[in-house]
């Protein structure tokens, strides 16, 4: 990695840090780590069974 490079990857952590996330924005990304993290270990797995479980659990 160039030295211009870790500066730019540098900047972007830090304005990263200022980001404020909506709870919207919270639930839709821990759904997409969830089915992210489920279809790796089970193809069958799809978006709306996360979907579905998350509502019932009340995420």
């Amino acid at each position: 990695m160039t030295q211009e490079q870790l500066e730019d990857l540098q900047y972007l952590i830090e304005q990263s840090k200022t980001v404020e996330m909506t709870e919207d924005e919270i639930s839709k990304q821990r759904r997409s780590f969830a089915y992210g993290n489920s279809v790796f270990e089970n193809s069958k797995i799809t978006k709306e069974m996360v979907d579905e479980e998350a509502c019932r659990l009340g995420m």
